[in-house]
């Protein structure tokens, strides 16, 4: 991850300095992912075509908003700690651990396959997110991450679903 000038802000919470630049640095990974995972999401909200179209384009809108609100959490959570939240597209962009999206997509299954990558990824990430926060011994930033895993679990749940045969 590139890092910019490292600012800090005076907390009263409790976790100790380093603790809090460790889970800053953590943090700000995953609204790297989340940020990009958002537009990638919204790219196959636009373009999808098909049979399925008005399914999958309300579902990929649905999903979008989901991680977008991650955003908002995890921006926050950084903020909170005392940290600047690096979310801007181009911080997302040089940051994130997903893989470009697949931009010759057209059809539904196509899109839904790609989506499902980059957003199984994201989770399993945001998964081990909770371990590391954990292990920082911070339990807000372990839930957050629990609950941004649960509802990326169920949207790749839902969108798993359309390639099942």
């Amino acid at each position: 991850m590139t890092t910019a000038t490292v600012h800090s802000f005076r907390t009263n919470i409790d976790i100790p300095e380093k603790q809090r630049h460790e889970l800053i640095e953590l943090l700000n990974r995953r609204l790297a992912d989340a940020a990009d995972l958002k537009s990638q999401i919204k790219y196959a909200h636009w373009n999808v075509k098909g049979m399925h179209f008005q399914q999958l384009h309300e579902l990929f809108d649905e999903v979008a908003a989901h991680v977008e609100a991650h955003t908002d959490l995890i921006a926050e959570r950084i903020t909170a700690l005392g940290g600047v939240a690096h979310g801007t597209a181009r911080q997302a962009a040089e940051n994130s651990s997903l893989p470009e999206y697949q931009l010759d997509a057209v059809d539904g299954e196509e899109h839904v396959s790609a989506v499902v990558t980059r957003l199984a990824k994201y989770a399993n990430a945001v998964r081990n997110g909770i371990d590391a926060a954990g292990r920082l011994a911070d339990q807000a930033t372990a839930d957050l991450f629990t609950e941004v895993v649960r509802e990326a679990d169920k949207d790749l749940w839902f969108l798993e679903a359309h390639l099942q045969k």
